[in-house]
């Protein structure tokens, strides 16, 4: 079956940098979109960053434009989220998704599959 496992979250300081990897398993990773989203507490869940298949066109949400970079690896099956200068507003759980339309859309109902979610914690 389908597998997206999200990892290299933590705790971090604020203008501090990670690491998010997805890996996925069980579908042809490289048709699919791919897209990074986040949830803090009392919050709806928000997207993040989006990829489409190729990895020619990537998406942001503004709150991360020039802090964060989306990109994947094909040949691994793998996604990945660099975030660098982080700030306590980043505190959330941030999960990955897999888009069956190639698109990277920040549009939640287009990902068909979806990661369990990894912790990332920013301290002031």
């Amino acid at each position: 079956q389908v597998q997206l496992v999200e990892s290299g979250g933590g705790l971090v300081q604020a203008g501090g940098s990670l690491r998010l990897s997805c890996a996925a398993s069980g579908l042809t990773f490289s048709r699919y979109g791919m897209g990074w989203f986040r949830q803090a507490p009392g919050n709806e869940r928000e997207f993040v960053a989006g990829i489409t298949w190729s990895g020619s066109s990537t998406y942001y949400v503004d709150s991360v434009k020039g802090r964060f970079t989306i990109s994947r690896d094909n040949a691994k099956n793998t996604m990945y989220l660099q975030m660098n200068s982080l700030k306590p507003e980043d505190t959330a759980v941030y999960y990955c998704a897999a888009d069956y339309y190639g698109s990277g859309s920040a549009a939640q109902y287009v990902y068909e599959y979806w990661g369990q979610g990894t912790q990332v914690t920013v301290s002031s």
